[in-house]
């Protein structure tokens, strides 16, 4: 169920994009009378799954889900039409038009991409409002499991005041500037120190087999109880919190395999604390690895902060103030994946180790089915196609750009032969982008 879930968002997500983005092509194209043979969802090699011709188009969807694609009549793409652009051009072809409708045509996808996450964070900030949690309300800290941040100092207690030098207030405040951090501030044991970062640290933390960052600090609550568990029937119920074991204190989840690996192959009494704040005592039995066999829940952060663990701010926006703070969020998500790109393509940082493929993208929805969740990724994913297709890489919108703002520079338009050899060039980078990508999500796969 959970992988059914997870690739029913992934697809619905990916389908989204690719849709509106090439519809960001075919629009322009269309209002410019430039003839549009193909729009398709998804790549049609050998054939496709439908197809339908309407008018001058066919439309259809491909069978390999690595994208999508409009082909614009004497157009230089990827599908290398040599025939068609050995003839006469036609008033109707993407080449006998003007450079500066040429060039909105191509802008046309990435302006939809752009367009597409700030609605979808305006409708996010005015349907669910803005919610995080203050960092001074975690009273013990994070929780440091994660050797890439071990190793260069942190430690489960930290508390995070500032990054480089700005001052952490919010928890979401951490992720928007780690990707950047060269030193973090923190308090441990009632004392500042700043911890500096090896320049090649995000390389350290794209190579962890531990993906947790700075973790809150919170209870053992009762997830899941497998049923291959071997307290599968002692009636625990999702949101129970496990107080004590064998009389130890269990404050935080973290400190849990401190107290089992000493109690191996034992059945020991604990005390339970249920949604209505009583406490109740059981026996649970704890396996030969010192493993309960319970998944916790982490994520419920108003029974968290009602029981004092953590403080949970939350805003709510009318519709005149969710435009602003949609922009907020949409110029921040920008600016954070900006400077991820900048990271990947510095190879001191090691953080091409992290660049990841469509498993990757498939990894971060979430099991379960949360709109909240699958519209923020969409509006993050929408984004990176946006600046991805920007970059000036011909085949890519942005190296036909890169040729459009040249011929409109000098007046002078690129040789036919000479775009057909950079489209060439470009599909071969692409390739080689891709594989590298899902090549690591094949090799931490196997690592991890």
């Amino acid at each position: 169920m959970e992988f059914i879930i997870k690739i029913s968002q992934f697809l619905l997500s990916l389908s989204l994009l690719i849709v509106l983005h090439e519809l960001g092509h075919f629009i322009p194209a269309k209002l410019f009378k430039t003839k549009v043979e193909k729009f398709y969802l998804f790549f049609d090699v050998k054939f496709s799954l439908f197809k339908k011709k309407i008018g001058d188009t066919v439309y259809g969807i491909g069978w390999l889900p690595l994208g999508g694609y409009v082909k614009i009549a004497g157009m230089i793409d990827e599908s290398m039409d040599k025939e068609q652009m050995a003839l006469p051009p036609q008033p109707w072809e993407f080449r006998s038009k003007p450079a500066w409708q040429r060039l909105i045509i191509m802008l046309g996808g990435v302006t939809v991409n752009f367009i597409l996450a700030y609605v979808i964070y305006v409708s996010m900030s005015f349907a669910y409002g803005d919610s995080d949690v203050k960092v001074d309300s975690l009273n013990d800290g994070y929780w440091i499991d994660n050797p890439a941040l071990l190793d260069i100092g942190f430690k489960t207690g930290d508390k995070v005041l500032a990054i480089n030098d700005f001052p952490i207030v919010n928890d979401s405040d951490i992720g928007f500037n780690l990707i950047s951090a060269k030193s973090i501030t923190i308090k441990r044991n009632g004392v500042e120190q700043v911890i500096d970062l090896p320049e090649d640290f995000l390389g350290q933390y794209s190579s962890s087999k531990s993906k947790r960052n700075f973790e809150y600090r919170v209870p053992f609550m009762v997830g899941k109880v497998p049923d291959t568990s071997l307290n599968a029937n002692k009636d625990l119920k999702q949101g129970d919190i496990i107080k004590t074991i064998n009389g130890i204190e269990l404050k935080y989840f973290d400190e849990l395999n401190a107290i089992t690996d000493n109690l191996k192959n034992t059945t020991v009494p604990v005390d339970i604390l249920k949604e209505d704040n009583t406490i109740v005592q059981k026996q649970l039995v704890i396996n030969k690895d010192g493993i309960l066999g319970i998944a916790p829940w982490t994520n419920n952060y108003s029974r968290f902060d009602e029981l004092g663990y953590l403080e949970v701010t939350r805003k709510q926006y009318t519709f005149n103030e969710s435009f602003g703070a949609g922009w907020i969020k949409f110029t921040k998500t920008i600016s954070n994946y900006g400077d991820q790109l900048a990271a990947i393509f510095n190879p001191s940082t090691g953080a091409y180790k992290g660049l990841g493929g469509f498993k990757a993208i498939y990894d971060q929805f979430s099991p379960v089915w949360s709109w909240s969740y699958f519209w923020g990724l969409t509006a993050f994913l929408s984004i990176m196609l946006a600046i991805l297709n920007l970059l000036p890489i011909p085949a890519l919108d942005g190296g036909h750009v890169m040729f459009l703002l040249y011929e409109m520079i000098s007046g002078r338009k690129p040789s036919e032969k000479f775009l057909e050899r950079a489209q060439v060039v470009g599909f071969f980078i692409l390739i080689a982008l891709v594989l590298f990508a899902n090549g690591n999500d094949v090799f931490k796969a196997i690592t991890n």
